[in-house]
């Protein structure tokens, strides 16, 4: 995390109790108080620490004396020398956590060797919660990454979706242009059904004039043949009228014509 040379002892044991206290807080919020540890990148962190999860997976830091240049952390004010008691120094030997390497002298007391393994034990959950928030963010990059792209999936679903509609309604249109088509279709055939039945009444009536036409005019030509008959008889009888006239209109010219010479004959006489 590079905390290296950035923070003394202090401050990293103050972060550590810092970051302990803030998970106890939303490990076991007070009543009526609804908490959110996911909200917190190092909680899952803190709690596998807390748990003792994580012990034995960080690398082994070496803490050196004050008067070392190359120590860990920056050098922490120097306490005043008092000699190190046999409770101390067999306290600082028996805590749980990462080897350290202490160099045993009179300018290293217990409460030192305590911080310097709460400070690396604070460097190391913290690299770990450094890690785990570097996990996190390039999760969070491929969600946004797949979010992006189901985002753009859903709107080319709401294009197709859009144009499904549209071809859709066209298909409803002509379903139903078709549909009216169908009844006019309908209405006309049933028209032309009646036309049909109209045209054979028809064509029935007309075979019956025809054959009452056909009887008519074997009549006639039955009426005609008596009638040539009748007007040959007419005629004979007329012809024979006509020369019974013509006799008798002969003799009563002749007559005439004696009574003219006579009535002359006579005058002439006078």
């Amino acid at each position: 995390m590079g905390l290296q040379q950035k923070m003394t002892h202090c401050q990293a044991s103050k972060k550590w109790e810092n970051m302990k206290k803030r998970y106890k807080e939303l490990k076991n919020p007070p009543e009526g108080v609804k908490a959110f540890p996911e909200m917190w990148p190092f909680f899952s962190l803190m709690d596998d620490a807390m748990e003792g999860r994580l012990e034995g997976n960080a690398p082994i830091l070496k803490a050196y004396s004050s008067d070392h240049n190359n120590g860990d952390f920056l050098p922490v004010s120097q306490p005043k020398k008092r000699k190190p008691s046999t409770m101390e120094i067999s306290s600082a030997l028996i805590v749980d956590g990462p080897e350290i390497e202490v160099s045993m002298n009179s300018d290293v007391d217990g409460e030192e060797v305590a911080v310097q393994q709460g400070s690396l034990e604070i460097g190391r959950i913290m690299q770990e919660a450094e890690d785990e928030k570097n996990r996190m963010d390039s999760q969070q990059q491929v969600k946004e990454r797949e979010k992006e792209v189901m985002e753009r999936e859903r709107l080319v679903l709401q294009r197709e979706r859009a144009v499904l509609d549209r071809e859709i309604a066209i298909l409803d249109r002509d379903r139903a242009l078709l549909e009216r088509e169908k009844a006019t279709m309908e209405r006309e055939r049933a028209t032309v059904e009646r036309e049909k039945a109209v045209m054979e009444r028809e064509r029935t009536m007309v075979e019956k004039d025809r054959d009452a036409v056909y009887k008519d005019r074997l009549t006639l030509e039955q009426e005609k043949a008596k009638l040539g008959r009748t007007s040959a008889a007419t005629e004979s009888t007329k012809k024979i009228a006509e020369d019974s006239s013509e006799v008798k209109e002969s003799d009563t010219m002749n007559r005439k014509e004696r009574f003219f010479t006579l009535f002359e004959k006579l005058i002439e006489n006078l």
